[in-house]
């Protein structure tokens, strides 16, 4: 093993890292490139990631779920993003982390009731539609609004960049339910089903990386929502984007260093055999120091990482934590999968390639969750 498991890695962590890693073998190495082909992963395989109880790992037991910590959202996105596919990655992080955790944590037991065990056991994909064409980071400045309607809501508005968006059946969308305020007050978010009138599909986005991912935009004219649909309290959403933003960025900073672990792996194997001037490529010192300094990177990350997650677990305030972790995993895994790139040479251009791919998936890893330059300022608020 060319990185130690971290040491927080318990044995009940270890199984769930294997057990990950089977899976990934079985159901996702040899099928992934057809999934880039067709531009999504197929919902088949969210079922059977909820048969073998990996679509809950945070959750009750009462939804199906493994009522286990932080520590395992690493583990589980880390060996995820391992696989070599960030489209599919892409597609089960944001349903179980980025998405549900938002009914799980402000549901009605109702709300709960209705949708969380299907969640867990993958029988429906969610995504979480925050983004608009003039709000990315920028979540307070969203304009998409739910308007009351007798005793529903009227929504109108657009959202981008929605990943899932073409396939989720349950979306949690962000609107401005108060329009006399200004900024982060007055959001709130709903509970969208893909059958609603006046919702859909306005295209399915073309995008670099995560191909086998769906990318959309979605549009909503005069959708009309039942008053049940309401997901936590009125006028508070932005407060729940806020909190749920600390697991997006662990999810997404462990799926990096997962990336980049893959990456230095399959190109040490490659220098290793890979013969130039009647030696091989290891044999230069330029290439040994540059893919140890790329390796060292990633172990730093790694263990800011599990550091992060630890403290989150202990119930301790890591914003600070959590901000380095995405600003630096994110432009961590863009510098050592050039550097991989690099060592392959003319087969690091080639579409057939998993170094390739992961090249194109790492690019978005500094930009979708907050930023490198918003983290940034994150961190530097609390130094």
């Amino acid at each position: 093993m060319i990185f130690r498991d971290p040491v927080h890695m318990t044995e009940e962590l270890g199984m769930l890292r294997d057990t990950v890693r089977r899976f990934v073998a079985e159901e996702v190495t040899g099928k992934g490139d057809a999934w880039e082909k067709e531009g999504r992963t197929p919902k088949s395989v969210l079922k059977k990631l909820g048969d073998l109880g990996l679509l809950g790992v945070r959750y009750p037991a009462e939804y199906g779920g493994s009522e286990l910590d932080t520590l395992a959202t690493v583990a589980l996105h880390e060996e995820l993003g391992r696989s070599t596919y960030g489209g599919f990655h892409a597609m089960v992080s944001v349903h179980t982390d980025m998405a549900s955790p938002h009914l799980a944590r402000y549901g009605t037991d109702e709300q709960k009731q209705k949708y969380m065990p299907a969640i867990v056991a993958g029988d429906i994909l969610t995504a979480v539609a925050v983004t608009e064409p003039g709000a990315g980071s920028d979540v307070a400045g969203i304009s998409t609004k739910a308007v009351r309607d007798g005793n529903g809501w009227r929504l109108n508005g657009r959202k981008i960049f929605i990943t899932n968006g073409a396939t989720a059946d349950v979306l949690f969308v962000a609107a401005k339910t108060d329009s006399s305020v200004k900024g982060s007050r007055g959001i709130s978010i709903f509970i969208v089903e893909r059958d609603t009138p006046g919702f859909e599909t306005a295209r399915t986005l073309d995008k670099t990386g995560w191909r086998s991912s769906d990318t959309a935009e979605l549009v909503f004219e005069d959708a009309r929502l039942p008053a049940d649909a309401l997901l936590g309290q009125e006028n508070r959403g932005f407060y729940a984007i806020m909190d749920n933003f600390q697991n997006e960025r662990l999810t997404l900073g462990a799926a990096s260093v997962g990336m980049a672990m893959a990456g230095i792996e399959q190109t040490l194997d490659w220098v290793k055999q890979r013969r130039a001037f009647g030696n091989p490529l290891w044999d230069l010192g330029a290439v040994r120091q540059r893919m140890a300094k790329a390796a060292a990177e990633v172990e730093a990350a790694r263990q800011l990482t599990w550091h992060a997650a630890w403290l989150d677990a202990q119930g301790l305030d890591c914003t600070r934590e959590v901000s380095m972790v995405k600003a630096l995993t994110g432009d961590m895994v863009n510098h050592v999968l050039y550097e991989c790139t690099q060592f392959f040479g003319g087969m690091g251009f080639m579409t057939e390639n998993p170094v390739e791919r992961m090249y194109r998936d790492a690019r978005v890893m500094s930009i979708g969750g907050g930023a490198s330059e918003v983290m940034l300022e994150e961190v530097a608020k609390r130094l």
